[in-house]
């Protein structure tokens, strides 16, 4: 098991967390079980399960996919429905794997498995080659700011082993990744079923001489610390002992030490770390993502939903969020709704005052005619739509830009009448906005 030492000095082990994404009958849920049957992730009851279930439906070897379709429905169907987490380890590093569904109607739960991950495993079946759904699939990868991606060309074996015909899907994907503006990809022919190239090299395809999938997972640069991130502690709690106040919380970003000047937001009140508590015992310094008590020297007014930063590189205040947006509830959401927005503790009452998609008009509903390029307002975003929002909020938020802060530039909306999650949102602070799209159908 390897470990990397943090720029804070600090030690720590390794891990990967990584989604898988693709059509249907791409041979994704295939892929996963491949992946953990063949790297020995799986237990020999599990294995045994796996046997029994595919003999009952007729199948003489192990589907490899039942190891990841938990759901009964997703059986019964041959689908991946929900997201399902796997965690599994090798010699080298630690993984969590969230194993996404491919169906059209269930693009919230991908966006849900690959907000937390480091890598996406955009899977691609070489006699189709990309399609929509795996179009859609990379425009998340780039939505989200996914750092690393893979394009896995499964079922190799079904187009003979072909060089060509792998060479042919990657430069159709290249140029759909160069319109999204996606940092680059790592493309790996393999074969789920047999095994090719997802742990074990192939001999078929002596041709590539690139990494297996396992040996990409294990190599690939594990994200950037947080705590070299400039500090970020929304304050969850206020403890009051005697006449002493603590503001505890999780350190969303950076590090704090004693002595730190720091500012709160919203008010703008600035005073200095005391005293920083972690685990029960008094500290010198903190780093994210550690949860922590601090003291400060003045007895200014600090709240719930109050962010503490210290240092000149301070997050954006404002009351005029921009963002990129995935619809998450069965309910619309239209221009013009109240809704609540939860920017990591703090919650503040808001209005939609415009709705887009990437283009400027709304994927299902776009203005025939238009001019080209022409923005086209939009009166609603449907479950799984992928668009851009305008936001007027009641009191100031700070906030940071998605690409450079994940934990303070997310957010989602709430229905203000009972609670629901309606939407996830990446703010988006540049003048240029966040990469453009292709329609979805």
């Amino acid at each position: 098991m390897t470990s990397t030492t943090t720029p804070a000095g600090r030690t720590t082990v390794d891990t990967l967390r990584f989604a898988t994404a693709g059509s249907v009958d791409d041979g994704k849920s295939t892929l996963v079980g491949r992946l953990l049957h063949d790297s020995k992730s799986v237990l020999t009851d599990q294995l045994e399960a796996v046997a029994h279930a595919s003999r009952n439906r007729g199948q003489d070897t192990p589907d490899l996919a039942l190891l990841t379709d938990g759901l009964r429905a997703e059986r019964e169907q041959g689908i991946t429905i929900d997201v399902a987490y796997r965690y599994f380890a090798t010699a080298k590093r630690r993984f969590i794997l969230a194993d996404t569904p491919g169906h059209v109607q269930y693009t919230r739960n991908m966006v849900t498995g690959a907000s937390t991950a480091e890598l996406t495993v955009v899977l691609v079946d070489a006699r189709n080659g990309v399609v929509e759904q795996t179009r859609r699939h990379a425009a998340i990868a780039a939505l989200l700011r996914v750092p690393h991606v893979v394009l896995a060309v499964n079922k190799m074996d079904l187009v003979g082993y072909e060089a060509k015909e792998f060479d042919r899907i990657v430069e159709d994907f290249a140029a759909h990744a160069a319109e999204l503006d996606l940092p680059g990809f790592t493309p790996i022919p393999v074969s789920a079923l047999v095994g090719d190239n997802v742990v074990d090299r192939s001999a078929p395809m002596d041709w590539y001489e690139g990494p297996t999938l396992l040996e990409h997972l294990e190599s690939v640069p594990v994200g950037g610390d947080p705590s070299g991130q400039p500090a970020r502690f929304p304050v969850q709690y206020v403890i009051r002992h005697g006449e002493k106040r603590h503001y505890a919380g999780q350190l969303a970003a950076g590090s704090l030490r004693v002595g730190d000047r720091v500012t709160i937001h919203p008010s703008g009140g600035s005073s200095e770390i005391e005293a920083i508590d972690v685990l029960g015992e008094e500290v010198r310094e903190a780093y994210a993502p550690q949860s922590l008590a601090l003291r400060l020297a003045d007895p200014l007014d600090v709240s719930r939903g109050d962010m503490i930063t210290s240092g000149a590189d301070a997050p954006a205040l404002t009351r005029d969020v921009r963002a990129a947006v995935c619809h998450l509830a069965d309910r619309p959401l239209r221009v013009g709704d109240r809704v609540l927005v939860r920017h990591t503790t703090r919650t503040v009452k808001a209005i939609v005052k415009d709705l887009t998609d990437g283009r400027g008009r709304h994927p299902d509903r776009a203005t025939s005619g238009a001019p080209g390029g022409q923005r086209v307002g939009v009166v609603e975003l449907s479950a799984n739509d992928l668009g851009r929002i305008t936001l007027r909020t009641a009191e100031p938020l700070a906030l940071d830009d998605y690409a450079r802060c994940r934990r303070t530039g997310a957010f989602i909306l709430v229905d203000p009448a009972d609670g629901a999650t309606l939407t996830a949102g990446m703010v988006d602070l540049t003048e240029a906005g966040s990469p453009t799209w292709a329609p979805m159908a």
